[in-house]
């Protein structure tokens, strides 16, 4: 039996996660809301700007959709080397990430279907629609990392009940 040192001082930044990532599951939910509200924002966009508006928010929307796949990825596999691989690809990843939606911004810039207003419009309100409507959904409690669970509904909770008690 090895005893351990009192002295040894245990760093949180040389731990790691070895746990389930929640942030996937956050991110696909993400995406899934926003798979829901993407037929309005396109209706608007059309209803406004044509065709060439609707495209361009379509684009806008694969940018925010790849932008939040990209950041769960990031944070689940950094947090499964080091916490301090995590915080560092968190806060250079978002400048990573800006950076990748300005190249993809700035790489459509001159073709005649982009449509600056809704293609701007869309990369804010859904980055922050989502997010803001996500918030509904994720548990803050560390006994449900990610999102909150589902309530089950009275039918099921009795008939648990009722097949315990026999």
């Amino acid at each position: 039996m090895m005893a351990i040192d009192t002295d040894t001082k245990i760093s949180i930044l040389s731990m790691r996660d070895t746990g389930p990532a929640p942030e996937a599951a956050l991110a696909r939910d993400i995406v899934k809301r926003g798979l829901i509200a993407s037929p309005i924002l396109l209706g608007l966009s059309a209803a406004f700007w044509g065709l060439n508006g609707a495209y361009s928010c379509a684009y806008a929307l694969a940018i925010v959709f790849g932008n939040f796949g990209l950041a769960a990825a990031l944070v689940a596999y950094a947090a499964r080397i080091s916490y301090a691989l995590m915080m560092a690809s968190m806060m250079f990843g978002y400048l990573l990430r800006m950076g990748l939606v300005a190249v993809a911004v700035f790489a459509v810039r001159n073709l005649e279907w982009v449509e600056f207003i809704p293609l701007g419009l869309t990369i804010i309100v859904a980055h922050l629609g989502l997010l803001f409507w996500e918030m509904r959904y994720v548990s803050l409690s560390l006994a449900y990392p990610g999102l909150k669970p589902k309530k089950q509904s009275k039918d099921k909770s009795t008939q648990q009940s009722e097949s315990i008690t026999r």
